[in-house]
């Protein structure tokens, strides 16, 4: 994995205002973006969306004024998922999509994510470049002539056009009428989407989180917390529930009971019915080091192999692509079908799930059946520093002690977070009692 200053596993994030996600810094990507681009010696077209936090004005200012000055030409989306962006760069043959969203985060965090003019997130190597030209003397000497500035443009239907794209992804011999679902669009991206995606094809609609006002994005609602949706599931006897989270690109799901049904379990149904239907490419399933172990013996059961990556959606992807597989994901519920988007889709998942549930003719809990979930504990634990794993002994000491108690049909996965100052400790076993033992054991060697 290349080392880089600003980029994480998922673009720039941090807290608005504050380094790296000032204004100022953010017009220096906008340059170094435009500068790369422009290499091609084409006039370069960059696509530039966000989600509905109060910073996103800012900064989609700061990374229009960076494109522009640099000579290349900006298209505002305004308000869009990102998978709708990501759709939008092939759509209008752009060159790149910046999405200015910080996700699940808090509405005071913000962030950017780099599309290329393939719609895919950019590689390390190429993130890392950009590092470079952000900071070099090279990107101030290539800025544009007075006669060469960038243009900006307004793309007044792209939302339609995300619409339009999501809806032909339902299968037009199915149909949802007399479906009930609840929509929860955590106050983000989503909020105008989703639930038109849904009544369009025939549901009925309850919405949760679609009044957005800058600063109640994820506040207690959406993929993060998605025990209220689950309730209202059962409160209005809806067929099914969903949250997404603040920029759409993930979803959690609730059945009729209101049960929650995490990404592991939606990867376990969809391939499922992909192989059932012949869908499933290579008949593999890419997901990352945190999925449950239950996932894995539920596809084996089926002749399906898990193929683990890093933690981070695009590293699932860039797997995907790789193996030329068609289903992967996330338990945090981004999950990719490769056969159409390039990156996690909520609205494209969930209407995934629901042509398997009409397809088979059976509920959401029933088809949510096919996978059992091992006993799993993840502890969280601040560092100071992020410290390569094999300059701990005492930490692979705690490891190897933890995996022999646990025994087989277990796992102890250990790793630092790509945006904050934590390591991850995740242990999965048969044992309830023993899991959350060696979970805290390991994370204690950190403190």
């Amino acid at each position: 994995m290349v080392k880089r200053k600003w980029f994480g596993t998922d673009g720039i994030r941090g807290e608005a205002n504050v380094a790296p996600m000032t204004p100022e810094h953010s017009i220096q990507v906008g340059q170094a973006i435009a500068v790369r681009l422009r290499r091609s010696g084409n006039l370069p077209r960059v696509i530039i969306g966000k989600d509905t936090r109060r910073s996103g004005y800012m900064f989609e200012a700061a990374l229009a004024a960076g494109v522009l000055s640099a000579g290349a030409d900006v298209l505002h989306v305004g308000v869009l998922p990102t998978p709708g962006i990501a759709f939008m760069v092939g759509a209008l043959r752009a060159d790149a999509g910046l999405v200015v969203s910080a996700s699940h985060n808090p509405y005071y965090d913000n962030g950017i994510k780099v599309f290329g003019g393939d719609g895919f997130k950019l590689p390390d190597d190429e993130e890392a470049e950009i590092e470079v030209l952000m900071e070099s003397a090279f990107r101030q000497q290539a800025l544009a002539s007075r006669e060469a500035l960038g243009r900006s443009y307004r793309i007044e239907d792209g939302l339609g056009r995300y619409v339009t794209y999501l809806k032909n992804v339902f299968p037009r011999t199915l149909s949802l009428n007399g479906v009930k679902m609840v929509v929860d669009c955590a106050h983000g991206a989503g909020y105008k989407v989703a639930p038109t995606v849904f009544r369009e094809l025939g549901a009925g609609v309850i919405e949760v989180g679609t009044t957005p006002d800058g600063i109640n994005i994820n506040k207690d609602c959406g993929a993060l917390h998605p025990e209220k949706m689950a309730q209202l599931v059962v409160e209005h006897g809806a067929n099914i529930g969903l949250a997404l989270d603040g920029d759409g690109d993930r979803v959690i799901l609730a059945d009729e009971n209101g049960a929650v049904v995490d990404g592991d379990h939606i990867l376990a149904i969809c391939a499922h019915h992909l192989k059932a239907t012949g869908g499933l490419q290579t008949d593999t399933v890419v997901a990352t080091v945190m999925s449950n172990l239950g996932l894995e013996v539920a596809l084996k059961r089926r002749g399906i192999t898990l193929v683990r990556t890093s933690v981070g959606d695009r590293y699932v992807v860039d797997e995907m692509r790789k193996g030329g597989h068609s289903l992967g994901g996330e338990q945090s519920g981004h999950v990719i079908f490769l056969d159409y988007g390039t990156t996690g889709d909520g609205v494209l998942c969930a209407l995934k799930v629901l042509a398997a549930m009409m397809h088979d003719g059976r509920s959401l809990s029933d088809l949510a059946r096919v996978m059992e979930r091992f006993p799993q504990t993840i502890v969280n634990q601040t560092v100071a520093n992020k410290r390569p794993l094999a300059e701990l002994p005492e930490i692979s000491r705690r490891i190897q002690m933890a995996e022999a108690r646990l025994g087989e049909d277990s796992r102890v996965v250990v790793r630092y977070s790509g945006t904050e100052p934590l390591v991850r400790v995740m242990v999965e076993g048969v044992d309830v009692q023993l899991v959350k033992e060696m979970a805290h054991f390991v994370a204690d060697g950190f403190v």
